[in-house]
């Protein structure tokens, strides 16, 4: 493209100023001969032909056979017009794919799918704000299918009442409730735990929890996004095949978990033995445990050293092997 302000038609016309020159020397000899007009330019046919490229290729010049011709200025611009026009069309045509394309790109794609194959978004919602305990109770009467929660840190008092009467109502459907809490909650809400477990909840703890979650059915799962603590923002999740992995991972979890007897007495423990021979065999250090169970550091090594000499062990080793001889973990 030439720079500065236009001196020529063809220099007007995004040209350089040779093009011009070389149009001006051969308009005049249109209809003649390719080599007759490289004659008298004395210039070789093929050089000829290599300058007039660019008029060539935007169709001002044309060589019919072995003649040349150019069309005139009017028609020149009339050329141009109508190329630019026809790459305005397409590259509308290109903004509108891309545009149709764009709300595919929050849809999971096989690689190795059909390219005929559609391509839909997964069913489910982000939202912010709003009251969450709000949306639990719209949904689980809505809907059918056991409740399995992950609760690590929902120790809300003002909310509780209203989440175990829920849970007793679904119970007494003949749904069933499961509840996975930590370990320290046995410590510090006992009265919760006790409470969910008289509306029919079962309760199980573990040393920690990586997140909030509850899944509904085989319809329904709503977990914090990015996973968490946090209440908002969260994601309500109907689509069948991620609420079926979400199933099957708190299933594991289910199956790790420890039971939490006496919770009708209102003295909530769980199955501290085993709990610590989990804690044991994962390698954990007796601070960790304390800080897991609620409990202090003195505490825990009285229960460890109880649990040696229980099972006749020297060592946290040996005690290991004892406990998976008898069938305890």
């Amino acid at each position: 493209m030439a720079r500065g302000a236009p001196s020529s038609l063809m220099t007007a016309l995004g040209f350089p100023r040779s093009v011009q020159v070389l149009y001006d020397q051969v308009l005049t000899q249109s209809g003649r001969e390719l080599v007759s007009v490289a004659q008298s330019l004395g210039v070789t046919p093929e050089e000829l032909e290599r300058r007039l490229r660019p008029l060539l290729e935007h169709g001002i010049a044309s060589i019919d056979g072995t003649r040349l011709h150019l069309v005139g200025p009017v028609e020149a611009v009339g050329a141009m017009l109508s190329e630019t026009a026809a790459s305005a069309a397409r590259a509308h045509s290109q903004l509108a794919a891309v545009a149709t394309a764009i709300p595919f790109l929050t849809a999971s794609r096989n690689p190795h799918a059909d390219p005929g194959s559609e391509v839909v978004p997964l069913d489910g919602e982000l939202s912010a704000g709003g009251d969450v305990g709000a949306l639990v109770q719209a949904l689980v009467p809505a809907s059918r299918g056991d409740l399995l929660w992950l609760r690590p840190d929902q120790f809300r008092k003002q909310r509780e009442e209203a989440m175990a009467a829920m849970v007793g109502a679904a119970v007494a459907e003949g749904r069933r409730s499961r509840a996975i809490y930590p370990v320290r909650a046995v410590t510090e809400v006992p009265e919760i735990l006790a409470h969910r477990a008289a509306v029919g909840e079962e309760v199980r703890v573990l040393p920690e929890l990586p997140t909030r979650m509850l899944v509904i059915g085989a319809t329904h799962a709503l977990l914090p996004e990015p996973l968490g603590y946090v209440e908002t923002p969260r994601a309500l999740i109907r689509q069948r095949g991620v609420v079926q992995a979400l199933t099957l991972w708190f299933e594991a979890l289910w199956e790790r978990a420890a039971p939490v007897t006496g919770l009708d007495g209102g003295d909530a423990r769980p199955d501290v033995r085993r709990f610590l021979l989990e804690q044991l065999a994962s390698g954990a250090q007796d601070e960790q445990i304390a800080r897991r169970l609620g409990v202090s550091l003195r505490t825990v090594r009285r229960r460890v050293a109880d649990l040696l000499a229980e099972l006749g062990a020297e060592s946290r080793f040996q005690a290991g092997v004892e406990a998976a001889r008898r069938g305890w973990i």
